[in-house]
């Protein structure tokens, strides 16, 4: 048997094979670097058990003949490796219509709805994905220009709940593009390059083009290792404290029939509002309820409703309706169960 290749022998470490291969494993392939990396890695891993290896790949029909050669490139791929690859693509206008969060999050929404589809269609246990360091840098720092908390400066979980029998897990979170890079070359494994990662009207790309380089030139060129660790510290903070929510979840949050949800109030008034405003995030995510359009602001607000500082009632973005009367504070979102 030859030697594995050290990105390999990494990839086995950080997600050892005795966890997926008696299992359905489907790997989200673009055609980049990252992705083929992982499918590369992954494939060579799997040797045995009798789970199945499978792609998927998502043409968002944005970059005319380019998302064409990207879905050929990956449908050739996997054919080569000898999976089997589900091929999804936007339908006309699908992605513009849902832009009003902007293009980026719109495409990843259609993206990801395509992945839990076909993991539940197939009976996927997992969906891996390529983000490697380099990716969750970047998400920090946007996530910090944009404004967030404690949980958006942890970036992206390395694994997280797809659906209810399925779990997206991230491999090679704690890798960089470099060392991706390099298997690749020693592999002599050819991908796609996308044009419009280098599209600085995207917000993500000028984060990547300008303002880490700056930030790297001009003030610390650690940057990337400075980020990284802010991360990995927030989530260590984060899930203490998601641990004590859940707690506080359990005895004063109730669901009614309607999909609705209930927060007795009185408990909570000696409460800070920081943790006041934590129970009813996870309230509100727990309902799968939008949270893009909730801002520091409308927590803020909705905490100060919950502990009698506001208003008795009011409409967030959701739309949620809120109401507080006799000890309680009603959420429920019209017309949805």
């Amino acid at each position: 048997m030859c030697p594995r290749h050290p990105f390999e022998s990494r990839l086995a470490t950080a997600w050892p094979p005795s966890e997926w291969l008696e299992v359905t494993v489907l790997v989200a392939v673009s055609g980049g670097p990252d992705s083929v990396a992982l499918l590369r890695a992954l494939a060579a891993l799997k040797t045995g058990g009798r789970g199945r290896l499978g792609v998927a790949h998502f043409n968002h029909r944005l970059r005319g003949a380019d998302a064409e050669a990207d879905e050929a490139f990956t449908v050739a791929l996997s054919d080569r490796l000898g999976l089997g690859c589900e091929v999804g693509r936007a339908s006309p206008g699908q992605i513009a219509a849902e832009a009003a969060d902007g293009l980026e999050a719109s495409a990843r929404k259609a993206r990801y709805q395509f992945l839990r589809e076909t993991a539940d269609r197939l009976g996927a246990r997992y969906v891996a994905t390529g983000h490697t360091a380099d990716d969750q840098v970047e998400t920090i720092l946007h996530r910090v220009v944009r404004g967030t908390g404690i949980a958006g400066l942890a970036g992206m979980a390395r694994a997280r709940p797809l659906s209810g029998a399925t779990t997206l897990i991230r491999p090679v979170l704690a890798f960089r593009r470099e060392e991706v890079l390099a298997y690749l070359d020693d592999l002599r494994q050819p991908f796609r390059t996308d044009a419009s990662n280098r599209d600085t009207r995207l917000t993500r790309n000028r984060i990547r083009h300008e303002l880490l380089p700056l930030l790297a030139e001009k003030f610390n060129p650690e940057i990337d290792r400075a980020l990284l660790r802010l991360g990995q510290l927030a989530g260590q903070t984060q899930a203490v404290l998601d641990d004590w929510i859940g707690e506080l979840a359990q005895r004063h949050i109730s669901h009614g029939p309607d999909g609705s949800v209930r927060v007795e109030t009185a408990p909570l008034t000696a409460r800070p509002v920081h943790v006041v405003r934590e129970l009813l995030i996870a309230a509100w995510r727990g309902q799968g309820w939008p949270l893009q359009s909730m801002g520091f602001d409308q927590w803020n607000e909705l905490a100060a409703m919950a502990l009698g500082r506001g208003p008795t009632k009011k409409t967030f973005p959701g739309p949620i309706q809120a109401q507080r009367e006799a000890g309680q504070l009603h959420l429920r979102r019209p017309g949805k169960r």
